[in-house]
């Protein structure tokens, strides 16, 4: 196991219709790196969250910290899986956005992929902001006030952002350089 990011923690944040690989890679590449990483929700610690693999129901992930227990200044970023349901329940929760905002506040690298960057517009995060997402959310991004682009991976300041599953090892990459060089 690598060692470069000892000493650092990771929150994901996600709820069930995550997209299984979008929070299961990022974990395990943070994991190898030597992070510590804990899966925050709007669920109940060790309630469980529904993964899907596309439409297909995945596996089952217990939940290791509510989001109204959870404090963005124990955490060195923030991790957003997308899949459709999950961002969009997330943005219904007052908690999980304000956790999101806090971190912007806090100018933390928050990564975001496929439909996580929807959460981003709730928290005021996107405006001015340059980003990718999966296709579908260019609009809202857009009319939220950011530049859009159909790239594997856009870095603006510490918001890392991609848009689907092939590209998560250059999202991975991409986080790991932002944690290195806090």
């Amino acid at each position: 196991m690598a060692t470069e990011l000892k000493n650092t923690n990771v929150a994901i944040l996600m709820t069930d219709g995550v997209e299984q690989a979008e929070y299961t890679e990022p974990r395990h590449f943070l994991e190898q790196q030597g992070a510590k990483v804990t899966l925050i929700s709007t669920k109940a610690k060790g309630e469980h969250i529904q993964a899907f693999n596309h439409m297909q129901p995945g596996s089952r992930y217990e939940v290791e910290l509510n989001v109204r227990d959870a404090n963005p200044a124990d955490y060195d970023a923030l991790v957003l899986p997308g899949g459709v349901a999950n961002p969009d329940q997330l943005r219904l929760h007052k908690e999980a956005i304000t956790f999101i905002r806090d971190f912007g506040r806090e100018d933390k690298p928050i990564a975001a992929i496929c439909h996580g960057p929807w959460t981003l517009i709730d928290a005021g995060l996107a405006k001015g902001k340059h980003m990718t997402s999966w296709p579908s959310l260019q609009t809202d991004l857009r009319n939220a006030g950011a530049e859009w682009s159909d790239e594997e991976v856009v870095v603006d300041g510490k918001l890392i952002t991609s848009r689907k599953p092939d590209d998560i090892p250059a999202f991975n990459q991409a986080l790991q350089q932002q944690l290195m060089a806090a």
